[in-house]
Formats: structure tokens, sequence, C-alpha cells
């Protein structure tokens, strides 16, 4: 396998009247050519705008200040605006929350597909509606030829996340960047949908980079793991390792607070406290004020991380160094 992308310590700070705030500090990660990565943590972690950044859809007053993002090779931070707009949507898809946010509700599905190719694609508009009929059928749509003609509201919330993925695979990317792509939806639907995303990305070999909040999707879709937390990562690695034998207090939090973990009849587990907003990011490991293994340490210096397994996980904490 190929290395698909670099994330190499990027960091993105949005220019505020009162100064710049950084959002994302120092994140660095790898995926590979197949490759499936779970980005985790609370809302306010900074992982949809993580995601964002890849595909330079980060609006002002954000930037990225620093590091590179290396797409096959190449450095997205360095390239002009026409040049990324080339690759998004292309060789890079965005899959959002919100279907009907992504849907033009005045436009029929077979409208907005069709043009989705032919502004990739030196092809005839017959030649884009058989595309599109093919891609409805890999995401198991019943009746393409018919579904083409109709508009968004006439679809399920699943149905259009469907029409959503089949956009996304339009153009045959080689990833996919999902930002909670079942968040609106029930949980049965949740589960057909992440089973649909896992195998397309096995069948098409798509890279993947889940981001999301729920271990337990990730635990069942992804091959590796990065916590995110207060715009860092905090520990990554294989999910199954991280899920088994989590090693940050911050993920075994995450963890211990998913409701099998729980007692049936008894109170979920919980995280005390509240993620840190950009303005109040606390001095050295800015999980301290909430974790029950804080040392003296922690309150004044920032964690580095430790390399484990020959390199392939990484934690950030300086009560697992100090064990």
């Amino acid at each position: 396998m190929g290395r698909l992308l670099e994330v190499d310590n990027l960091e993105i700070k949005f220019a505020l009247r009162f100064g710049d705030l950084t959002a994302i500090n120092g994140v660095s990660f790898t995926l590979d050519k197949g490759e499936r990565l779970g980005l985790v943590g609370e809302s306010g972690a900074g992982k949809s705008v993580t995601g964002f950044a890849i595909i330079n859809l980060i609006s002002k007053p954000g930037y990225i200040s620093g590091g590179r993002i290396l797409f096959q090779g190449r450095d997205l931070t360095k390239m002009s605006y026409e040049g990324v707009r080339q690759i998004r949507g292309d060789r890079i898809s965005m899959i959002f929350q919100d279907p009907m946010m992504t849907l033009n509700p005045v436009l029929t599905v077979g409208t907005q597909m069709i043009e989705t190719l032919l502004a990739h694609r030196n092809m005839t508009v017959r030649d884009a509606e058989a595309v599109s009929i093919e891609k409805l059928k890999k995401v198991q749509i019943s009746s393409p030829e018919q579904r083409l003609k109709q508009y968004p509201h006439e679809f399920s919330g699943g149905m259009r996340q469907r029409i959503v993925i089949a956009i996304a695979l339009l153009t045959g990317p080689e990833l996919i960047i999902a930002d909670e792509p079942t968040t609106a939806l029930d949980v049965t639907i949740q589960a057909e949908i992440m089973d649909l995303l896992l195998g397309l990305c096995e069948s098409e070999n798509m890279g993947l980079i889940l981001i999301t909040h729920d271990l337990a999707v990730v635990s069942q879709v992804t091959e590796k793991i990065a916590v995110m937390y207060a715009g860092k990562i905090v520990e990554s690695g294989p999910t199954e390792r991280i899920i088994n034998d989590p090693l940050h207090p911050y993920t075994r939090g995450l963890i211990n607070a998913l409701p099998e973990v729980a007692e049936p009849g008894t109170r979920l587990n919980q995280i005390p406290g509240m993620m840190p907003t950009l303005t109040s990011i606390p001095k050295g490991c800015s999980f301290h004020p909430r974790c029950d293994y804080r040392l003296d340490v922690c309150e004044t210096e920032d964690p580095e991380f430790i390399y484990l397994e020959n390199n392939k996980r990484r934690v950030s904490c300086h009560y697992w160094k100090n064990k």
C-alpha cells in the first residue's frame, strides 16, 4: 500500500479582533491507500476543522498557519485555490452530517449528480446519467432510473444519506472524509449506512477518515484511531489496541462513557467538566482539570508523545510516562 495522505504538524488559527486563537495545534497522522482512520473526540475537539482543512474548506477568519497536508505527495497547503478545487470532489470527497444541507432542495437528484460529473469529467450528459445510475445501484437504491427524477424531500433521511454517498463516489475518489455521517439518523439506519460505507471502502480500495464522537462506530469500521482533545491528538494507534487497552485518561473516559459499559439500571459514566473553549485552554496538559490521574507536572508542562509498539502507538500523557 502506498502513502495516500500525510498531515504533518498541522496548525490552524482563527484571526479575531483581540488576537489569533489556535484551534488545531500540531496535529499529525498518516493514511495509506485503502486504509480507514477514525478521528474521535467530543464536540469542540477540532475533528471537523481538521477534516475541512484537508480540502481547504476553512472559512475566514480561520486559516492554516503551519504544517503540511500531503496528498499523494503534493502539499495541498501550497497549491492554488483552483488546484485544490480540482482535487476536492474529484480525488477527495466529503460526506457531511446532514444530507439536506448537502443536497439542493430545488434540483432533482439526477441534475445534481450529472452536474457533479460534468464539473470534473469530460463526458456527455447521457454518459453522466449512466454513471449516476450505476452509483445509485452501488449504494443499494432501488429503481435508480426513477430516483434520478425525484427531489431530495421525496426521500427518507437514510435514503438521502445514501444519495450523498453515491455523489461522493461519482468520480472514483481515493479518499472519503465522512464527518459524523450518521448523526441525524436512527440507530438501525446508522448501522446500515456504516456497513455500506465500510463495504464500499473495501471494494473500491478507498481511504476513509471517519470523524465521529462515537467510539462504538469507530471500533466497527476503522483500522486505526486518533483521539483528539482541545485541538491536539492525545493518543493514536490501531483501533483494536486502543479500544481494548486505552492509555490516555481521556480515551479511557470516552470508552467508559459508552452505554454498553455501564451496568443495566445504573447511571451512565461521564467525564466530569467540559471541553475548554479556544479562549480558555489551560496551561500544561489541556485535559488536566478533568483528569482523575493528574500530577503536579500536568498543570505546568504540555506532555510530549511517547511512542510504543514499534511506533505504531503513541500517547501524550505525564501519568502514563511516570507509571
